[in-house]
Order: structure tokens, then C-alpha cells, then sequence
């Protein structure tokens, strides 16, 4: 599942391609995608230009000239692609929405959704999601805060979206191995050290993520070199039974509350 850094990513190239530019064509393959009418959806959606690309955890934000926002979550399997009817993929998209002679896809989404919303919508929608990791405002006397009110399990409060926004499978893994620190420790077992070092890994994974474009593989666009960069820098993430890079023990692969979970139970403590 498109965790925060690959939604970012996303954001940061459709900004560039898409902003500011008016919608010339819609095509609904799949209704239960979106969550209004397709009559309605293209009435409102036919000359309207896109303002803003916004991201909100592991939401894009489509905002519109008509204050309406498109705001789509691509759950397990969804992806974007973003091309002309010469070079798109051979799948099926469940929407396509044009931009004159371009189109972005949105393949995938048979668990995901893409739904039309007014202001206040999106944001009873967005109010129950947690505090962004990377935000200015979210410092380690916060996160220090956060989790003297948890008494769980670490990996678990980390992909908590109501807790902390952004953060999934992948990357609760790839903090916890940077930290050092189990992905299954008790979190009022941590060290006071310890949190510290959770708070910077944390910042560090997802701007490194994000700067190498995260882990999803399928493209953006022909011929990009960025989505899916992060995949082979993954240091523990889906590479059970290798070695780790750390310390050369064989990286394992378990299950918490039906979660992957990958560690190297050597040299995390």
C-alpha cells in the first residue's frame, strides 16, 4: 500500500504536470470508485482547473477552480500513471481524467477511491488522521507525548493512522531497523535515548524515501527514473532471509495482528 513518501512523490510530479491546467474529458470505467453520480461527476468536473496538488498522510488532494477537491486514496493496489492513449498501460483504469491531449490513469482501485468533495467535506473526511511526522510543528516533545499515551506495541502505534498519519507497513519497519530498536518492543519499555533516535530515523527514512521517489515500482510516466527508487534501498522491508546490512545476520520475517514484519532480531533491541 502507497505509504506517505510515495504519495508525495506523486504529489510532487503531478503538481508539475497537472497544476494549474482545466480537465477536458472523464471517463468512469468502475462507479463504485467515486461517490457521486457520473452525470454529476462530469458536470462538475468539465472545465475545471486543478489549483493545487495537496497531500494529507496518505491522501492526494486534488483542489479545484470550484472549490470542490478530488480526494483520492489508492489503498491495497492502486497506482497512478499519467501519458497519452500512444503510450498507457495495458491494464484497465477504473478513471481516467484528461488534460487535453494527456491523461492520468488511476489504475487499481478496487479497494481505493477517488471521490468528489466539498470543503467541509474533506475535512470531517481528513479531522480523525493524526499529526504529519515531517510537519515543522511535529517535534520530539510531541512524539515524546504521543507515546506516553500508548501502551502497546510499537510497529503498531507507528502505523495507527489516527495517531500518526503517513506512516504504513513499510516504512514502521525501515525506522525501527534505523533505530535500532525492535518494530515488536513495548512502547513503556523505550528509553528515553531511544525515542530520541526513533524521532530522528523517523524524520531521516521519509525524506530519504521520499527523495529517492519510495518503494512502488509500476511508473509514473515513460521513461521515469524516479518512482520506486527507494525499492532497492529498503533495508529490511520484504527481504527476509538476506542478510542484513548492518550486521550480516539473516534479516526475519514474522507476523503481528496479521501485519508483515521484518527485522534483524541481531543488532535491533
Amino acid at each position: 500500500m502507497p505509504e506517505l513518501p510515495e504519495m508525495e512523490t506523486y504529489r510532487r510530479l503531478l503538481q508539475e504536470r497537472i497544476g494549474g491546467r482545466s480537465i477536458t474529458a472523464t471517463l468512469v470505467q468502475r462507479e463504485k470508485t467515486i461517490n457521486l453520480p457520473p452525470n454529476e461527476w462530469n458536470r462538475i468536473l468539465l472545465g475545471n482547473r486543478i489549483t493545487l496538488v495537496d497531500r494529507r498522510a496518505k491522501h492526494l488532494l486534488f483542489h479545484l477552480e470550484s472549490s470542490h477537491v478530488l480526494l483520492l486514496h489508492l489503498m491495497l493496489g492502486g497506482f497512478l500513471y499519467y501519458g497519452s492513449t500512444e503510450d498507457k498501460l495495458d491494464r484497465t483504469a477504473q478513471v481516467t481524467i484528461s488534460f487535453d491531449d494527456h491523461i492520468l490513469y488511476f489504475h487499481g482501485l478496487r479497494l481505493g477511491y477517488l471521490h468528489l468533495l466539498t470543503t467541509w467535506q474533506l475535512d470531517e473526511r481528513l479531522d480523525p488522521l493524526g499529526p504529519e511526522p515531517l510537519d515543522p510543528s511535529f517535534t520530539l516533545t510531541r512524539f515524546t507525548e504521543l507515546l506516553t499515551e500508548k501502551r502497546g506495541i510499537l510497529k503498531t502505534a507507528l502505523v495507527d493512522q489516527h495517531w500518526l498519519s503517513g506512516i504504513g507497513n513499510c516504512y514502521s519497519d525501515e525506522i525501527c531497523f534505523d533505530a535500532a530498536i525492535l518494530p515488536t518492543r513495548r512502547i513503556p519499555e523505550l528509553t528515553d535515548e531511544e525515542i530520541k533516535q526513533l524521532f530522528h530515523s523517523m524524520q531521516a527514512v521519509l525524506k530519504e524515501a521520499i527523495q529517492f521517489g519510495g518503494y512502488m515500482e509500476p511508473p509514473f510516466y515513460r521513461d521515469d527514473d524516479l518512482t520506486g527508487g527507494f525499492n532497492d534501498r529498503c533495508r529490511v522491508y520484504d527481504r527476509g532471509g538476506e542478510p542484513c546490512v548492518r550486521c550480516g545476520k539473516l534479516i526475519s520475517k514474522g507476523k503481528l495482528s496479521s501485519r508483515k514484519v521484518f527485522a534483524c532480531t541481531n543488532c535491533q533491541h
